[in-house]
Order: C-alpha cells, then structure tokens, then sequence
C-alpha cells in the first residue's frame, strides 16, 4: 500500500485521516486518497486536474516537480505528502 498525508493546513478545511491506498500513478493515488474526503480535491487540484501552485507533493520525501502528468509510478511502501506551499517575502 501507498500511505498519503495530507497537512495540517489543508485539513483546516477539509478534514482527512492519513490514508492507505493501492500503489499506482501519482494521479490514481492521489484520486483514491482524496476519495475519503472528495471535499478536499479542490484544494488540491485545479480544473485542468493539475496540482495547483499553492500546494507542493513530496514522494518519498522529494517534491514533485511535474504538476501536471502526475504519471510516476508509486509502489508498494512509497509515501506520498501533500502540504500547502508558502511563500513570501
């Protein structure tokens, strides 16, 4: 399984458990984890289904660059963390 963690600050709108989902694409784990809190979807993605720039994923505790094609395989044992991305100055 692929454990998936959502952070504190994006659980201030939507609350969601860490989940344990199939191993997959990014895409597919992501859907299948969002599934227990589908409020929470919007947060993270855009309309286009990409990952918004206000939120980064870390796989296995490297961020995910590509915030569109979302095709990186996961497997068994991966963990993927998904937090809002500050910024400022």
């Amino acid at each position: 399984m692929v454990k998936v963690e959502f952070a504190a600050a994006l659980q201030r709108h939507v609350p969601c458990a860490p989940q344990s989902v199939a191993p997959g694409t990014l895409r597919a784990v992501l859907e299948a984890a969002l599934a227990a809190a589908p409020g929470l979807a919007h947060y993270v993605f855009d309309d286009q289904g990409a990952v918004r720039k206000h939120v980064a994923v870390f796989v296995n505790q490297q961020q995910v660059r590509d915030r569109v094609r979302l095709d990186r395989p996961l497997a068994d044992g991966d963990s993927v963390f998904v937090v809002q991305a500050l910024s400022g100055g």
